[in-house]
């Protein structure tokens, strides 16, 4: 017989995380309870706890609509009216085995736990496999709504069979809940695959394939002058651009311990006769290849490396998101060869150059996390325990030298060490993870990269990682949702347009269009016959920064009437004032209008 193990809890004394998620786990306890009423025939999966809910899969005879959603949230809000304790209890493989008979992913997970370790939870008549972590009764689950169904594998794995995925958010008081909901909308508002529609800045198609990007003008645009900055800011900070190629040899990624660690990752091989060429998932062995190259003395280092390299990674198809999940990838890629000395100072640049850009991007709320090996998969990271101790004393001590405030987390590293990931939070709160920088004590070694010491002998130089902004497009992406379209000036790929009132004064319009285009400027021109108020809207709706409107008295005295896409009338001004007006602008980056 099941043996009760779980004791009440007074969640006014447990912190509110912890509490949040008792609450969401029991939620999730309470959709699968109603999802079995409602269809009887269904296979249950999982249901944990999330960041801002729960979720729960199931294998179903048919699809799920939005009436289904309510007529749960309904039946999920009885059980809570009915205040039902949640029980936990101990049960036996053979009883979990009869328990569980035709429910074949519960029977897929007992598969993975120990004797002795198979737990249940009970609520009123319905029962789950679960590990615990609960409220008292459901009576104390809290404000709560069914969101959304989406499609997801079992276990993640697409030779899987497909489940049905009911998301639900949930938090302490409805005032919360109606926030959440209200930032969604506004999630929706800047979704960047919708606004990168409308702008006419990328678009993807089936012809090409899945996860690769196609960027029409505007969009190459932007991303031109991304890397340009990023470029300019690494050429004075002495960094040297390279450029390595689209494919390598696998056996250099068996050299490198990418092939071991990073197969998943990987596109398969393309064979010529006995040779395997693989698309380049990742710059550091190519750069690697680049150091051996030449003969390398230590009044050399540090020797920086920096690449604008396209990158192929096999991402499931249903892990794609528009441009920040993509199968094509461009990273502001840098490797720098030091010495052991060296680490704090290179440290401290490439801290600065990730400062500077999320600054100057607007980010600036941002944490940073010092990203370290786990201790319960060792085959995760690469097996050579002293590196590891170098490389993370190494990285921390940098880290502290620099002022740096950091949380650390373990289990995220990269397979060849330790990272410090820059997490930046966007408009709406959301907190996206950009910039990286790694320390790197064992690919080094393994590529036999050498420099010769002030000994007169050889050494391995360690090796930093760096990005600023990580993947182009990914970074695009974010962007685009934090600007919510609206690039501030040096990055709008239409600066402003010119807007002729009458046929009359297209000559004039294309007169002020071509000076600004000789002051470096990007300008249209909209000649179409449409009333001024709607190319203004058009304009607008565009989110170009700046609309100049020309008419008779304009071209009469060489000004043009300025309107601010926020909706602001500037009025007549000369064009060498605004030409003036938005050179400071653009040459301080500034994030307005």
């Amino acid at each position: 017989m099941p043996e009760p193990i779980e004791s009440q809890v007074d969640l006014a004394d447990l912190p509110q995380e912890e509490r949040l998620s008792r609450m969401r786990h029991s939620a999730a306890h309470l959709l699968a309870e109603a999802m079995v009423e409602l269809i009887p025939e269904a296979e249950l999966g999982i249901g944990p706890p999330t960041a801002t809910g729960f979720y729960y899969d199931f294998r179903l005879p048919r699809p799920l609509t939005q009436e289904d959603l309510k007529w749960l949230r309904r039946r999920m809000r009885k059980s809570i009216g009915r205040r039902l304790p949640f029980e936990m209890a101990s049960i036996s493989r053979p009883e979990a085995e009869e328990r569980w008979q035709g429910q074949p992913f519960k029977l897929d997970l007992l598969a993975d736990l120990e004797d002795g370790a198979i737990t249940q939870c009970t609520h009123g008549q319905f029962t789950d496999l679960c590990r615990g972590g609960h409220v008292n009764h459901t009576g104390e689950i809290s404000a709560f709504k069914l969101m959304s169904i989406a499609g997801a594998y079992w276990r993640g794995d697409e030779a899987n069979p497909q489940l049905q995925r009911i998301y639900g958010a949930l938090f302490e008081t409805e005032e919360e809940l109606e926030e959440y909901e209200h930032q969604l909308e506004e999630a929706r508002k800047r979704d960047h695959r919708r606004i990168g529609r409308e702008l006419g800045l990328f678009t993807f198609s089936d012809v090409v394939g899945q996860g690769v990007p196609l960027f029409l003008p505007k969009g190459e645009t932007v991303r031109h002058l991304m890397e340009n900055y990023v470029r300019e800011m690494q050429e004075r900070t002495g960094h040297q651009h390279v450029w390595t190629g689209h494919i390598v040899k696998g056996a250099l990624y068996e050299r490198s311990g990418h092939r071991e660690h990073y197969a998943d990752a990987m596109f398969p091989p393309m064979v010529d006769g006995e040779t395997e060429f693989l698309l380049k998932p990742m710059n550091c062995p190519s750069h690697m290849t680049l150091f051996n190259a030449e003969a390398h003395s230590y009044r050399e280092l540090p020797l920086r490396y920096a690449e604008f390299a396209t990158l192929y990674r096999y991402e499931k198809s249903g892990e794609l998101s528009g441009l920040t999940r993509v199968r094509s990838l461009t990273q502001d890629d840098a490797h720098v060869f030091c010495t052991p000395d060296q680490i704090q100072a290179e440290f401290a640049l490439a801290l600065a150059l990730v400062k500077e850009a999320l600054e100057t991007y607007g980010f600036s709320d941002y944490r940073v996390a010092l990203s370290l090996p786990g201790s319960d998969d060792s085959t995760k990271f690469v097996d050579a325990p002293e590196k590891w101790i170098q490389a993370v004393t190494a990285l921390r001590s940098a880290m502290e030298a620099s002022g740096l405030e950091f949380s650390e987390e373990e289990g995220e590293a990269a397979f060849y060490g330790p990272k410090a990931d820059f997490l930046a939070k966007d408009v709406l709160g959301r907190e996206w993870q950009l910039s990286t920088i790694q320390v790197d004590f064992i690919q080094p070694g393994r590529m036999g990269c050498v420099y010769t010491g002030e000994d007169g002998k050889e050494h391995t130089p360690v090796m930093l990682h760096r990005a600023v902004t990580g993947s182009t497009e990914r970074f695009l992406g974010v962007l685009i949702e934090h600007f919510g379209g609206a690039f501030p000036l040096w990055l709008a790929p239409v600066q402003a347009m010119v807007i002729p009132i009458a046929d009359r004064h297209h000559s004039y319009a294309d007169e002020v269009a071509a000076t600004l285009r000789q002051a470096g400027f990007r300008v249209e021109v909209d000649a179409r016959g449409e009333r001024m108020n709607a190319k203004i809207r058009h304009a607008q709706l565009q989110k170009i920064p700046y609309m100049l409107v020309a008419g008779d008295r304009e071209a009469e005295a060489g000004t043009v009437a300025v309107r601010v896409r926020t909706g602001e009338d500037l009025g007549a001004v000369s064009l060498t004032d605004f030409i003036d007006r938005i050179k400071e602008e653009r040459e301080t980056k500034s994030l307005l209008p």
